[in-house]
């Protein structure tokens, strides 16, 4: 909700297969996932995502991130957000950040200009 108030266009799916399957069919320019979710990790849906566009910009949440070590050196994402009070602030913050380069991304016949955020969450 926070993410459409500032006018991205989000996507929400419940696991790390969906999300593959979202990204493979549209038009991404950040993805904003958790680290624990039924089947496939957060890191291993980064390792995924990285194999079809190694520049996405990808964000990781993590209510673990401490305590498991998680760093965007050894996770591949973007960025690690460790879910706390301060959470939203920092993924506002890395939003902004993402949403404001300009790179090359292929765009499947019908999409619309605008920021288009992924966001996978666990169901549990």
């Amino acid at each position: 909700m926070i993410l459409e108030e500032l006018g991205c266009r989000t996507t929400c799916v419940r696991s790390a297969e969906e999300a593959l399957s979202a990204f493979k069919d549209g038009k991404f320019d950040i993805v904003v996932t958790d680290y624990r979710m039924p089947g496939m990790d957060g890191q291993e849906l980064i390792q995924s995502l990285r194999g079809i566009d190694p520049e996405l910009p990808i964000i990781l949440l993590s209510g673990f991130a401490d305590a498991m070590g998680l760093t965007e050196r050894s996770t591949g994402a973007s960025v690690v957000i460790m879910k706390s009070a301060n959470e939203v602030s920092h993924l506002v913050r890395a939003v902004n950040r993402f949403s404001g380069v300009s790179r090359p991304r292929r765009k499947p016949a019908g999409s619309v200009p605008g920021k288009s955020v992924r966001s996978v969450s666990s169901s549990s």
